[in-house]
């Protein structure tokens, strides 16, 4: 990542130590506050405050993905992980899968087995019935925990590359947009500063090219993703969602 975001539009953690033998990176801090800290109700931040920072990381991520790449970072671009919408659809079904499997003798599930399936197919028919927009660098877990801002000139950090790969850009973006309606949902994030946020997030799609039908399609997935997650409520909060979602392009 040193390599491939070089050109400086984040700040990303430096390696100060690593131990083999004791399993321990430690890396460098980063100045300033997540998105996520500034979002909440209770940050002692202004409205103007907050819409600065989200666009200061929309322009950080528009350069970036729209920057041309020298010999060394397109070496180290190529080598990321290929995730086509094909991969995309079937470590969602192999998820999906084992969340069956794993409660396929409980009777008390029928209804949730029942659902998730028809959410599976649907997702997976949305990722695969449109043509992907290019591939480009994705950072593959973005949401507003991973991106650090301060005050002044100083760019954006970016967190966690665990799941850097080469993606198409609605990916990140679908990502990132729905755990901001999670916020919202969960009563995290006033509507006000949510709608700020998301209207950013849209606008860094239009700004990148990006197809909204593919958009759509990847904010499904996440969803459904989320749907398998064994947090309390988050089945059915997940599930309510795609079927608003679905009902609503039925009404279109």
């Amino acid at each position: 990542m040193d390599v491939l975001l070089d050109v400086g539009n984040f700040t990303t953690p430096r390696i100060l130590r690593q131990s083999s033998q004791e399993d321990v990176i430690v890396f460098s801090a980063i100045a300033g506050q997540t998105l996520n800290e500034l979002g909440r109700e209770d940050a002692a931040v202004g409205d103007e405050a907050f819409a600065g920072a989200w666009e200061k990381w929309s322009r950080a991520w528009v350069a970036e993905l729209n920057g041309s790449h020298g010999p060394a970072a397109q070496s180290v671009l190529d080598s990321l992980p290929l995730r086509s919408p094909e991969w995309e659809a079937t470590k969602m079904c192999r998820r999906v899968d084992d969340w069956l499997r794993h409660n396929e003798n409980a009777p008390e599930f029928s209804p949730q087995r029942d659902a998730l399936r028809a959410a599976a197919e649907h997702v997976a028919v949305n990722l695969l019935r449109t043509a992907p927009d290019p591939l480009v660098w994705a950072h593959g877990d973005l949401y507003d925990r991973q991106i650090i801002v301060s005050d002044g000139d100083i760019p954006p950090g970016l967190l966690d590359f665990d799941s850097t790969a080469r993606h198409e850009a609605a990916r990140d973006l679908a990502g990132l947009d729905v755990r901001l309606e999670l916020h919202l949902r969960n009563n995290r994030m006033t509507p006000e500063r949510y709608l700020t946020a998301h209207t950013q997030v849209l606008a860094t799609a239009e700004e990148l090219r990006v197809s909204p039908d593919r958009f759509d399609a990847y904010s499904d997935a996440v969803w459904l993703r989320l749907a398998l997650s064994p947090l309390p409520g988050r089945f059915s909060l997940a599930i309510g969602v795609l079927a608003e979602r679905a009902e609503k392009v039925l009404r279109q």
